[in-house]
């Protein structure tokens, strides 16, 4: 039986460009669904994809990208009104006939959290759990990501310096690469996964220091992990563009990365389980962000780097809390991170596995 068409949203993101990546390699076809028409829509259509630009709360345009798809990859918009899109992707989903849906999920996801784009997580879950049996659906729910780390590759390779914001808790982060891997296997022969959660980790439990320590290998000299306070690492982020939204989310994972919610159940063996091949290893996805054009020492690039360190303190942040009240989101009683719930610690495994040596 021939590999029906899959369907991948937010396809110039992170984990969705990487299972785009993955589809054509393994000769399928793709419908990659992204915002804009950019720099990274054009590269995916180059490769073969057929890129197609919409938005996911458009009613009429899901109709038209879930048109002759067998399965789809979903990854949720980064905005207060993801379970509404989720909704929107449900009904296509199910009136085009299509056969299987994994979705990318939280490892944190839970009704009670504080971050809304975690309690949406929760509820896009049960959406596509009750599509079953007509579509199967399999969520992935990967914790904190290689790519969270090492967003500020240029502060390490230009200062040596890596800023943490997770004090001395510890991850099994995953790269990208290897959750789109885990996708790409079950979309291959979703009947075995139907209804299954798996959360891809990497190979090792880490701290910051043990990143930098890492990086300083990677990366020739000596890096030093260096404690943040958020609100200079708010600052930074907008610089980045990071929206209000999405910090008024990360604030909280870093409070349950510190009380060690993502060092449980890590590492586990989902990766190599599933794919025939063992979890990336931090250094071997550091050193893919060692190679980019802003890890490149010069002296011009020391001096850009110093630069925008010293500047970020006086630009202006958001107001996480006031954005909090407006936003619009109802605040249910009782919120809570995961390591004061107990019902998500009893369905979340144990506490970390020892760091496998490097």
């Amino acid at each position: 039986m021939p590999m029906p068409k899959i369907l991948v949203t937010a396809a110039a993101g992170k984990t969705g460009s990487a299972l785009v990546a993955e589809c054509l390699q393994r000769g399928w076809q793709v419908r990659a669904v992204v915002r804009q028409a950019d720099a990274r829509a054009r590269d995916l259509a180059t490769r073969g994809a057929d890129v197609m630009v919409a938005d996911l709360h458009d009613r009429a345009a899901m109709r038209h990208a879930v048109r002759g798809v067998g399965r789809a990859y979903w990854c949720a918009p980064f905005d207060p009104r993801a379970l509404e899109a989720a909704q929107i992707f449900a009904d296509a989903a199910e009136d085009a006939g299509i056969e299987a849906i994994v979705g990318l999920s939280q490892w944190l996801a839970s009704p009670f959290h504080p971050a809304l784009a975690t309690r949406n997580a929760f509820a896009t879950d049960r959406l596509f759990e009750s599509l079953a049996p007509q579509i199967a659906y399999t969520a992935l729910n990967p914790g904190f990501f290689a790519d969270n780390y090492l967003r500020l590759i240029g502060f390490a390779a230009q200062l040596g310096v890596l800023p943490s914001l997770t004090g001395d808790s510890r991850n099994a982060p995953p790269s990208n690469e290897d959750i789109a891997r885990v996708a790409a296997a079950v979309l291959a022969d979703p009947e075995p996964h139907a209804g299954r959660t798996y959360r891809p980790t990497g190979p090792e439990v880490l701290s910051t220091a043990d990143m930098a320590a890492i990086l300083t290998t990677i990366l020739r000299r000596k890096v030093r992990k260096v404690e943040l306070p958020f609100w200079l690492f708010a600052k930074a982020a907008r610089m980045q563009g990071v929206s209000p939204f999405e910090l008024s989310g990360f604030r909280h994972y870093i409070e349950d990365h510190r009380q060690g919610a993502f060092a449980r159940g890590a590492p586990n063996d989902v990766v190599e389980r599933l794919t025939g091949r063992p979890p990336e290893r931090f250094a071997t996805v550091a050193a893919r962000y060692a190679a980019r054009p802003e890890a490149q020492r010069s002296a011009a690039s020391v001096l850009r780097a110093w630069a925008e360190f010293m500047i970020t303190p006086l630009m202006p942040g958001y107001d996480l809390t006031r954005f909090g009240r407006i936003d619009g989101a109802p605040q249910p009683a009782g919120l809570r991170h995961a390591m004061a719930d107990t019902g998500w610690i009893a369905t979340h495994g144990e506490a970390a596995i020892p760091a496998i040596g490097r």
